[in-house]
């Protein structure tokens, strides 16, 4: 293909695939947002974090849409080169749909390397950041992470605090406290509460000013009251335990030490098979995308989108295969990748009229060593009459 064509269909693709990933990470990133705005509301997150949290997740959800973004710019490019009669004109100047493979793969080669150095590297870090986060606001939660108008869990204790107003200080006011032990149920109702320290043991101490205390069994007649100035709550953060991250986070390294598990062969597995879903993908999408001229630019779009919901199923489904030990490491998840090319090969092989080609080429074959085995008794028959 001349290589005004190849840098065209390039441009085409490209942009394509810049308009493409940026609406689905939008997508994707309006769903997290709305996520993390309630951990931060129930006290699981610190609100300082969630910008944070935010842009690691952005990491991640880049990894998974390279593969699909690429499919589904490269369909859309070329539907509109069919919509628009472009392919035909194409055609019609000797060039066939195997030459849009070149800048296809050119850009299918740089974003596949850029898809394993975030596979490998950056999207477990940020997942180990995350992690690492949430650890810590489990290991520090205080009432500085209270929000006014939410109810949130008050250190171990079986406990609940809600606070009408907080101010920057830390100072609650309208406070109520629940707690439960057992059938036994304490309800604090204070105007005001503040945090203290407890300098010889350490814990976190609520007090509560001006406020009355209220003990009974929830359904019974007999409940003690108490009013009181100043009454406090010893509480304590929840013990955090030892962070220990999930495959998903792990480094290369610490998966390679790990091989021989079947936890994380297949995470290993997976994260190598991001490029290659993004490789297979755009081989599959050439096929897919054709179309008459004239037709509509999405007509194939939502068999294309069923193709790779199949495709991705498939593959989350070997991954768990793989992870439970019911196929052999081996064949982990690369035969998923291996039957979608050889669909893709059969798919071009069948609108290039391969099949056709090669079932004619056979039967000339068959017809030429037919007429030649016909052909040699006769020549025979008539050097013997000759002979005679």
């Amino acid at each position: 293909m001349p290589p005004i064509l190849n840098r065209y269909v390039f441009r085409e693709t490209f942009v394509t695939w810049v308009a493409v990933t940026c609406v689905l990470l939008l997508v994707l990133l309006t769903e997290q947002f709305a996520r993390v705005l309630g951990d931060a509301a129930g006290a699981k997150l610190p609100k300082d974090a969630v910008m944070l949290v935010m842009g690691l997740g952005s990491v991640q959800y880049l990894t998974i849409l390279m593969p699909v973004s690429i499919f589904l710019s490269i369909m859309l490019a070329l539907a509109r080169l069919y919509r628009d009669s472009e392919m035909a004109a194409i055609m019609a100047g000797g060039i066939g749909p195997a030459s849009l493979y070149r800048p296809l793969m050119i850009l299918a080669a740089v974003l596949a390397i850029a898809a394993t150095w975030l596979s490998l590297d950056i999207a477990p870090a940020a997942r180990r950041a995350i992690q690492e986060v949430a650890w810590e606001a489990r290991k520090n939660i205080s009432l500085n992470m209270l929000e006014a108008g939410r109810f949130i869990p008050l250190g171990t204790r079986n406990a609940v605090v809600y606070a009408e107003e907080v101010a920057d200080d830390g100072r609650l006011t309208n406070v109520f406290v629940q707690t439960r032990d057992e059938e036994q149920v304490q309800v604090i109702v204070a105007a005001e509460a503040v945090q203290r320290n407890d300098v010889d043991t350490g814990d976190k101490v609520l007090t509560f000013l001006d406020g009355k205390r209220y003990e009974g069994v929830p359904g019974e007649a007999e409940f003690m009251v108490i009013a009181f100035a100043e009454h406090g709550i010893p509480y304590k953060s929840p013990e955090a335990r030892p962070l220990k991250f999930d495959p998903e986070a792990m480094t290369l390294g610490e998966l390679l030490e790990q091989e021989d598990t079947d936890a994380a062969s297949a995470e290993l597995q997976w994260r190598l098979s991001v490029p290659l879903t993004l490789l297979v993908l755009t081989v599959l999408a050439v096929p897919l995308s054709r179309s008459r001229p004239r037709q509509g630019r999405y007509s194939n779009i939502a068999a294309g989108i069923l193709v790779y919901i199949i495709y991705a199923n498939v593959l989350a489904a070997a991954k768990v295969w793989v992870e439970q030990g019911a196929i052999p490491k081996f064949l982990g998840i690369w035969w998923v990748h291996l039957l979608f090319l050889a669909i893709a090969i059969l798919m071009l092989m069948h609108q290039h009229n391969s099949f056709r080609r090669m079932l004619h080429a056979w039967r000339q074959k068959s017809a030429d060593k037919q007429s030649s085995g016909k052909g040699s008794p006769d020549e025979g028959g008539s050097d013997e009459g000759e002979a005679a």
